[in-house]
Formats: structure tokens, sequence, C-alpha cells
């Protein structure tokens, strides 16, 4: 059927639809351009998606769901006029009518339609039957009868029958489920079922690598098996996780100065081997850790990536996970990986194509506590000395009379007179610059080891800081003019080679860098024009003996909020967000307000719905867990207070028999400890662990293969230790997780509510301490058959209005707040 002229158009298309269609013909210059086309409720073409752009006579036919699920019609424009349909036209057709998807050809002007093929009409989303899924997760169910020890949960399925709503209603939802509760099959069901009746894509996020490896290969295998149409999932890891092939051959074709392995020639070695073999080429799969600064010369690296120019790109690992990615319903992805693709999505690159991820609206996150700082670290500026050395090295460096690095091998591809320049000087000036800008900065920072640019600092920072990193600024933009100059060169010049092709790629890698590392420096030469950023520097050690000091100057964001309202949650239709702790004696005002899901609007300004509930643990904490807070614990910031902490975790590991995880908040706190109580233990049997001395997996791996070990830990430990059974009876928070008033996004965050008229203290200093308070606590009761003691060491628990807040948001449990003697005798009991 032909529809001819504009009334004939009006009926196919709403009058937008087929504007936006003639837009984006005439944007890619006449050429066929390749849509996907979405009904409304009168059978019309009511949006558009472009999806392909060819040439004059070709368009690749690239179609499946995107971030609105399956097109309902497939169009493509025919720029000679003639719409006529081609076979290859009649195929595509003939396969999109099979999921039910019609075909459309349209002329450039969009005033003349063919339809090939009809749509499917009425084609609607189905709903989730409430009762039938929960009935899986029931005694006797298809997920009950394949869990080995099935227990049945209330609280797992009413927090269930929250997300099907929230599936269903195109809401928002926030859940807060205790441990035990089974979270994961709570969601991942309804987002499987959904994804399977719905052919729509749903993300799953998560903060950590070992709940993404559960969900992956145990929890969504499972669930898959007991559908009856399983779902195809795949996990998703950022690019530099994968080999990149054509840097490493690069590599491989350097000669030995270009290389400089710096003693990592044995590892490399091994790369290449595992490289020829490789299936996935993820550095998980090595069969060791290979060193940091290797790997990032040999990973896939966005800035370096040559895309579809690639003469790798049929055997590229990143090409083959996208894939496989495109064709699945269920992504499991890392928080980080989440906020870059929303990121580069807000930045402009829209919701209707891949990005990072494929498109999707519909998102579960697991976690959901870590999501404002995982977003945050994503949008984090950072600039140092060292760093800027080694991406000047990569370009240009001199042994005797000998050059090397990426400018060095362009030239010498290039006329003499092409590549000729004093580089040399030039780098030595920047990195004189840099040098001397470190120390200045090193100075600024003091034995406080941080500095915060504020305006009250002015004076100072105009003085002794802002000269310098303007002048940096200034030799790395000029540097940067420079070598982008002799990429554009290197382009224009008509012997085209790959070797020339993978050097200005890598070239121009190097330079976004170098540009990166420049803005950084933007921003601090600017830094009162920016009041809602945090820009500060701060000391940090080598872990080299022969290597200094240095500085790292670092920007972010105050707050996070609008960002993730715009990009997260008003982008897409259902977002859930669980985690162990999202609220503060039951409320979720700070995490929601910290969030920005309080905010969100629907498309026609009214406020998005957004659907909460706590759903607590099934654990008997009453009768398994004890809660104590010895009574004669001085004040915290006492003198005093050091060596009850040091003599109190050696008297109540030493009553448990070790069995114990002593988290901190400072390591100067657990070195004093560590010093005091270690020798004593280790006398009785009792082996100590301390964080620093291996790396967290290894530590924690060494800590439940020892059932009487004590471990001492701060920072990192306080979420994401699960040690369930005997390994752990006793968990001891040796002071109120409050963050530290002079770490310098807080005080900025601080600052900002001040401004606003809040109390800094009480509307953020308290709730994140409780929420990070309740990550400790939940650390100690992992199964229901697990049982033990948490001791807190801080008395303000007792002695301060705002402790009761603390206790408030705990499980209830028994309680002892008396001596110590008397909290140790009753841990020993237990």
């Amino acid at each position: 059927m032909e529809s001819t002229g504009r009334a004939g158009v009006e009926k196919i298309f709403t009058e937008d639809s087929a504007e936006k269609l003639r837009e984006a013909i005439s944007g890619a210059g006449g050429n066929e351009v390749f849509a996907a086309g979405f009904l409304d409720a009168g059978g019309r073409v009511e949006s558009v998606r472009v999806l392909a752009r060819g040439n004059g006579g070709a368009v690749p036919a690239v179609y499946g769901q995107d971030g609105d699920g399956m097109p309902d019609v497939l169009i493509h424009n025919h720029p000679e006029g003639f719409l006529s349909p081609s076979d290859n036209d009649l195929l595509i057709a003939a396969r999109a009518a099979e999921d039910g998807i019609g075909s459309y050809i349209v002329d450039n002007s969009v005033s003349r339609v063919y339809v090939i093929a009809e749509p499917v009409s009425g084609r609607k989303r189905v709903m989730l039957d409430a009762d039938s899924i929960i009935a899986r997760l029931t005694e006797g169910g298809s997920i009950a009868i394949r869990l080995p020890a099935y227990e049945n949960r209330s609280s797992q399925l009413e927090l269930m029958r929250l997300v099907i709503r929230a599936f269903n209603e195109d809401s928002l939802a926030a859940a807060e489920a205790g441990t035990g509760v089974g979270k994961s099959f709570a969601y991942l069901l309804p987002a499987i079922s959904f994804a399977g009746l719905n052919n729509e894509r749903v993300v799953i996020s998560t903060a950590t690598i070992t709940l993404q490896q559960q969900l992956f290969e145990k929890d969504i295998p499972l669930v898959n098996s007991a559908l009856p149409r399983p779902v195809k999932a795949v996990l998703v890891k950022g690019r530099g996780n994968y080999l990149c092939r054509r840097r490493l051959n690069d590599m491989l074709n350097q000669n030995q100065l270009d290389l400089d392995l710096g003693g990592t020639e044995k590892e490399f070695g091994a790369v290449v081997e595992w490289a020829s073999s490789s299936a996935t080429g993820s550095r998980s799969d090595l069969p060791f850790m290979p060193d940091e600064g290797l790997w990032a010369r040999v990973c896939s690296d966005a800035d370096a990536c040559m895309g579809m120019r690639c003469y790798a790109r049929e055997d590229c690992f990143v090409m083959k996970q996208r894939r496989e990615a495109a064709d699945a319903r269920i992504l499991v992805v890392n928080h980080h990986l989440l906020f870059a693709d929303l990121a580069a999505r807000r930045d402009g690159a829209g919701y209707g194509g891949t990005v990072v991820l494929p498109p999707y609206r519909r998102v579960v996150i697991d976690e959901a506590h870590k999501t404002e700082n995982s977003a945050t670290s994503f949008f984090t500026g950072q600039f140092s000395a060292p760093g800027l050395f080694r991406q000047v090295a990569r370009l240009w460096r001199r042994r005797g009379a000998r050059t090397s690095g990426l400018i060095a091998r362009l030239a010498a591809l290039l006329p003499p007179a092409e590549g000729d320049g004093d580089w040399q000087t030039e780098i030595e000036d920047i990195q004189e610059a840099a040098g001397e800008l470190n120390r200045q900065a090193l100075e600024l920072c003091g034995e406080e080891s941080v500095f915060r640019l504020v305006p009250a600092r002015d004076k100072l920072i105009s003085a002794r800081l802002l000269p310098s990193v303007e002048k940096t600024r200034r030799l790395l933009l000029g540097f940067a003019g420079r070598v982008a100059a002799l990429a554009e060169e290197a382009e224009e010049k008509p012997n085209e080679s790959a070797a020339r092709d993978d050097l200005v790629w890598e070239l121009r890698s190097a330079l976004r860098r170098l540009q990166k590392m420049a803005g950084v420096c933007s921003i601090f030469v600017a830094y009162r024009e920016h009041p809602l950023e945090a820009v500060w520097i701060e000391r940090r050690h080598s872990v080299r003996a022969d290597g200094g000091d240095w500085a790292q100057f670092n920007t972010a964001p105050v707050s996070i909020a609008e960002q993730l309202k715009e990009a997260l949650f008003e982008a897409n239709r259902t977002v859930v967000c669980v985690s162990a702790t999202l609220t503060v004696s039951g409320n979720f005002r700070y995490w929601m307000s910290r969030s920005g899901i309080d905010r969100a609007k629907n498309p026609d300004g009214g406020t998005k719905t957004v659907l909460n509930g706590v759903f607590p643990s099934p654990f008997p904490y009453e009768s398994v867990c004890l809660t104590a807070v010895p009574a004669d614990a001085p004040e915290p910031n006492g003198r005093d207070f050091q060596g009850f902490v040091n003599e109190a975790v050696f008297r109540l590991a030493e009553a448990t028999g070790g069995s114990a995880l002593a988290l901190f908040t400072s390591f100067e706190s657990l070195s004093s400890a560590y010093r005091s109580a270690a020798p004593r233990l280790e006398a009785l049997g009792i082996r100590c662990l301390r964080q620093g001395e291996d790396d967290r997996s290894r530590l924690l791996r060494a800590f439940v293969s020892d059932e009487s070990s004590v471990l001492f830990a701060a920072d990192s430990f306080w979420e994401g230790v699960d040690a369930p059974g005997a390994t752990l009876r006793l968990v001891i928070m040796c002071r109120l997780p409050f963050k530290s008033p002079n770490d310098p996004l807080f005080e900025a965050r601080s600052e900002c509510i001040e401004r606003r008229g809040g109390n800094p203290f009480i509307d953020l200093s308290v709730p994140e301490a409780v929420m990070r308070f309740r990550q400790g606590f939940g650390r100690l009761i992992r199964r229901a058959d697990d049982y033990g003691a948490v001791v807190i060491l801080d008395s303000r628990l007792l002695r301060k209005r705002y402790g009761s807040l603390f206790l408030q948001s705990l499980p209830k449990t028994r309680r002892c707040f008396e001596s110590l003697d008397t909290v140790a005798r009753q841990v020993s009991f237990q």
C-alpha cells in the first residue's frame, strides 16, 4: 500500500514524528536513514528513533530493543523517490513481521509512504501477575523446590510484591531489606519475568564484584531454570577489563627502547601467550594479577579505541561483549559502569542507542546505599605530577642521543620537516613546572596532609599556589595544541598506513588525558567560580621505597542529586533501589534527598511515584545477638580513650577466643590497638590479621579460613565482609563512624547545608554515620544459625541525645550497657 500526499501520510504519521524523520534525513545529507517507529493508541507513528545512517543507496538495517522496548514499525527512506521495496527490503520486512513489527518506506520529504507490512495492532505491555510470580517462591513453587535450604520468608514475598508494582506501574521504588530477607530473588524474579514477557531490557547494577558474580553465576541461572522461557543474561564489565589486541600488537612491534617494560618483561610475555588462546580477553581470566602499569598499556581504552577503523575489530573482545549485551535482556553491571553510561546519555548521547550499555528503561540497583558515593567518584577529576610525567614519557623521552615515544615514532613516518621541533625543551619545561607545583602543594598540605581551596584562604592560595597551577596549565595546553597539530598533519598525508593510523590514535588518546589534566588545573585556577565543586589537594605516599610523597589535585561535585534525578530517575520508567541500609530510624528521608529520587518528575511535570518499604530480617536477633556498650568507656576525644580501646579489644577477643572483627575509623587507632593487643592474643594462640598486610580478598580468605582469628580493619571492611558461622562471633566497633570533619568533600557538603539554613551535623553527619554503623553491625549475623555479640566502645551512644538514633536503627537484640568487665563476661557466654 502506498499513501500519497499529506493527507495520506497524516493517517500514518503524527505531524511531530514526520517532521523529526524529515530532519533526520536532511541531517544525513539526504542519504538513507533507518529508524524505529512507535505507535500511538490510534495506530499512527507518534515517535521515531534513528538507528542507522547510510549512503544514497543503502543503510544498515540494525534494530532490536531500545529504551522503549521493541519498535512497532521499521522505517527507511529511498532518496531517489521510488518507493518499491528491494529484495533486501522484503527480506528484512519478513523477518520483522515474525515479531509483529511493520515496515514502511518513505521519500525524503516524508510526503509519501509505502507500507510493506502492517504492524500488529494492539501490541501492549504485558503486566506481571503478582500472585503467580510470588507462588514460584512459596513452598512447592518452581523456585522454592530448587533451593537446597528453602525457608518461607514473608518479608521476601512482600518485597517482591513491591518490585512487581514498580514494574507494572512504571514507578520508582526504594526498599530496605534486612540481612537474610533474600532480596536478590525478590527483585530477580519480577525483573526476569518482565523482561521475558515484554522483550524489554533490564539493567541490574551492584556495587561489588562478589554480588555480581553471585547474581550471574548462581541466582539468575536458578531463576531462569524455573521459568518456562529463560531470558538471556550477560555480565557486562568496563572496557578496561579487556585486552586490546591492537594495543598489544603495537607493543610487540616496538623496539626495545620504545617498549620500556620497566621490569615487567616476564609478565608481558605471559600476557602475550595468554592472549593467543583466551576466549574472553578478560583480565579476571588471567592466571595471575598483572602489573597495573603494564595492563594499562594493553587494555581496551575508550580514548584509544579506533572503533570500526581498527584492523582487529573482528576479533575485538569488547565488541564481542557488546554484541552479547545487545542480544541480552538482563544486563548485570557495576555502579561505575551504570553511571558512566548515564553520564554520557545525559551529556547528549541520548537514550535511544548504545552508549556504554545498550539502551534500557528499567533498572534495579542493589547495594543502593552506595549510589551517591559511586556516582560522585565517577564525576571526580584528578591530576598529579607523577601521572603527568607518565603521560609525557609515553609521548616523548630521551636516553642519551636516542629518542622514543609516540611523537618520535610518528615523526619517523613523516617527512623530516614535519616531525621536527624541540620537543625535549618543551617537555622539560612542563616537568619543571609540575615539579614546582607539586612541591608548593605539599607545603600547603602540611601535617594535615590535605588542603582545601576556599575563599577564606584566597590570599594564601593566590600567592603560593595559583601562579604555578596556571603556569602548568598554560604549558600543558600549549604542548597539547602542538601534539594535536602533529596528529592532524599526519592524518592529512596521502600515504596511509596502519602503523601511522595506530600511532595517531594512541597520540590522541594521550592528548585527551593531558587535556583532562589541564581541565582540572582550570577549575583550580577559577575555583571561586565553582561553588558547587569541592576543590582540594591531598598528600599521597609512594608505595615504592625510593619514591617520595606527591600531591594529588582533586575536584568533585558537592551534590550529585540533580544529576541522578535527571539521568537515572526521570529518564527511566522503572528504577528499583534496594539495600540493607537505606533508612535512619526507619525513615528514607536522608537517602532520598541525597540521591534525588524524591524530586523526580514525570514528563507531564507531575512528581513521580516513589514506592517504599522496610522489610525486616527474618533472623531471631533477640535470642542470638547481644548489643553491648561499656558504660565506663571514656569520652572518645579524651586522652584515655585509645588506651581503653587497646585494652578492650584484647579483653573482648580473649573472652571469645578470637573469631572477632575489630572495626576502626582511623588507621592510627587501628595500629595502636594492634600493637597493644596482637602480641598478647598471639601468645594465646589467636592469630591476628591486620588490614594493609595483604590485599583485601586474601586477607578475608585468611580470616574466614581460621575460626579463631581476629581481623583488625577500617574503612571498606565496615561493609562487604561476609563471614558466617564460627568464623565471626564478635564485632567490635571502636568508635561511631562519623566522617572526619576535615574530609574536604564532607566539609564542602556541610557548608552547602549550612548556607541553605540547615544543620550539617543533624542533616548530614548523623544520618551518614548511622547508615555506616548499621553496615558494621550487619557483619555479625549472616545466617539463621549465627550468633554472637556486637560491642561498641563509644560511650556517646549512651550519653548523647543522638545516640538513640543509632540504637533505634538496629534490630531488637539483648543489650548490656554496663562496665567493660561485665560486657567481657557476657561476651564470653555467647
